[in-house]
């Protein structure tokens, strides 16, 4: 999934910071390289995408998460949100709604 954002937001002129293979890693680059938005899956290693968004928006609540996952369920969508993201995409995604989610989670 890093791979396809990547290629998608670059694509539309964005500038990816980092990128993190787990949750964990997650919270730590958002604390050194603090970036405009942050892309999160629901599923990571060592520590998922809604506890990372917990943390990281703990510290900063101005934070900006777009979660993205092949889990569309309600309820974790809801989670998602409560945790902080702003924005949830469920893939299989077209390229312009991850633009859209995107431009939605950064205004």
């Amino acid at each position: 999934m890093r791979k396809v954002l990547r290629e998608v937001l670059t694509s539309a002129g964005y500038h990816v910071v980092g990128e993190a293979a787990n949750g964990r890693k997650v919270v730590e680059l958002y604390w050194e390289l603090r970036p405009d938005l942050v892309t999160l899956d629901l599923v990571l290693p060592e520590m998922g995408g809604i506890d990372a968004a917990r943390e990281i928006v703990r510290l900063d609540p101005d934070a900006r998460i777009l979660m993205c996952s092949a889990i569309g369920q309600k309820p974790l969508i809801a989670e998602a949100m409560a945790a902080g993201a702003r924005e949830f995409v469920v893939k299989p995604f077209p390229p312009a709604r991850v633009l859209e989610a995107a431009r939605r989670a950064l205004g």
